[in-house]
């Protein structure tokens, strides 16, 4: 799957084994790194590392499976399929200026707000911390969940960790002691695949999840203050794109990215597979929550989307003709600003490379096998019974009319026994 995210003056995307950034206030030449000319693990790194059970025998990919850049986008980071982890520095250009390798492969990173720290979460339910301004110094164990990790966020103040995980749990844990665990937002009943603590409210805390709902939290203490269904703001079969076969099985999907503007007065929710994104509004006040105002309708299935410093919402869509779209909210509503130099700008330099996106064109969606399986066994049990009952009653049957044979047999050695002469008794005389 591509991604994108931004920083700064610069648009991040990854898809494959690329990673690109765009600048999108001046016309620059952009940033491309190939993971597959990274610097590869020594082979005394990588035997200390499956001594340790983290490592296994299979060669992985090249394939970016998280990015993510700082608060002020000073800093960036991949990992990939052969557990890189990548760290670059943007300014005053961009280059790479660590590579480390992680114990398990990730599925997401975080940096700190301070920037000290890059925090990974790995599909075995472990965080481990790097040091940023200590680029070569290896990763600390900080905690650890039962099941895969799927999303890792901090609170604005770096005070907690907030985790989340397939098993439905979000967990939020103070950073500088992991194993004092300060609140669980329980309520999902699928996996927790987004998290975000929202500009402006860094008491809030919204999660996304494979049961297609949105919930808000009052993190520190797991209190939940709101919580949206997708399906009944507009998410359902007749959304999906036109490539995708509707069945009449009750649709499954989750939501893949959740983001808030810099100001914090709007947030975007989007879920795999629809070409739409659905926008929340803040209302005003202390005590004010979310209303659903705009639902966009796209052309086509996004990949990923993101706000800019100005409060401006990049979508990157699955096709090379229309590949980024941006929206601009005023007058109350948002609106395609389709004629914006910078637009036009982005466009052309991820037009370019092109080809680095084809191979994330249509796959696969990467929740697919997170879903929990239902076995309705009480068909196969009530089948099994009616089988069960049919040959006792088949046996009794048999006893009954098979039955008169033993029981004449029986009569007739009476019989036969009753005949017998009894003995003489011998004659005394």
């Amino acid at each position: 799957m591509a991604a994108v995210c931004c920083s700064g003056d610069w648009l991040l995307t990854s898809s494959s084994q690329y990673l690109i950034a765009v600048n999108i206030r001046e016309s620059r030449e952009a940033f491309v790194f190939d993971c597959a000319k990274a610097e590869q693990e020594p082979k005394e790194a990588e035997t200390e590392n499956k001594s340790d059970g983290g490592g296994s025998e299979e060669k992985g990919s090249d394939r970016i499976l998280a990015c993510t850049m700082s608060a002020s986008g000073k800093y960036a980071a991949l990992t990939d399929d052969n557990k890189r982890l990548i760290l670059f520095h943007t300014q005053p250009s961009w280059q790479c200026i660590s590579t480390r390798w992680v114990v398990r492969r990730c599925t997401s990173l975080a940096f700190s707000q301070a920037e000290d720290e890059l925090f990974v979460a790995d599909k075995s339910g472990d965080v481990y911390s790097f040091s940023v301004l200590e680029p070569q110094k290896q990763g600390e164990l900080k905690l650890g969940h039962l099941s895969m990790l799927l999303a890792i966020t901090l609170s604005p103040d770096d005070k907690y960790i907030i985790t989340a995980d397939r098993d439905e749990k979000i967990r939020v844990s103070l950073r500088r002691s992991p194993y004092n665990i300060q609140a669980f937002c329980l309520g999902h009943t699928e996996f927790v695949s987004a998290l975000l603590v929202p500009a402006g409210h860094p008491e809030w805390l919204l999660s996304g999840s494979g049961d297609g709902t949105l919930k808000l939290w009052h993190y520190e203490t797991g209190r939940r203050l709101q919580g949206f269904d997708l399906k009944q703001l507009g998410f359902s079969q007749s959304s999906e794109t036109d490539t995708e076969k509707v069945t009449e099985q009750p649709q499954r999907f989750a939501v893949s990215r959740i983001i808030s503007s810099p100001d914090g007065r709007h947030v975007a929710a989007q879920c795999e597979r629809f070409p739409c994104i659905q926008l929340f509004e803040v209302e005003d006040g202390s005590g004010g929550l979310l209303t659903p105002t705009n639902k966009l309708a796209l052309p086509h299935a996004p990949w990923d989307m993101t706000f800019d410093h100005q409060g401006r919402l990049w979508v990157l869509l699955q096709n090379k003709d229309n590949s980024v779209l941006l929206y601009t909210h005023s007058q109350e509503c948002w609106q395609n600003d389709s004629e914006s130099a910078d637009l036009q700008r982005v466009t052309e330099a991820l037009n370019t490379q092109w080809d680095v996106f084809k191979d994330s064109v249509g796959v696969d969606s990467r929740f697919k096998h997170l879903y929990k399986v239902n076995f309705d066994n009480m068909a196969s049990y009530l089948q099994k019974k009616q089988e069960r009952l049919q040959q006792q009653g088949q046996k009794e049957g048999k006893k009954r009319t098979g039955g008169n044979g033993p029981q004449s047999n029986g009569a007739t050695k009476k019989s036969k026994k009753e005949n017998k002469s009894e003995p003489v008794p011998p004659n005394c005389s």
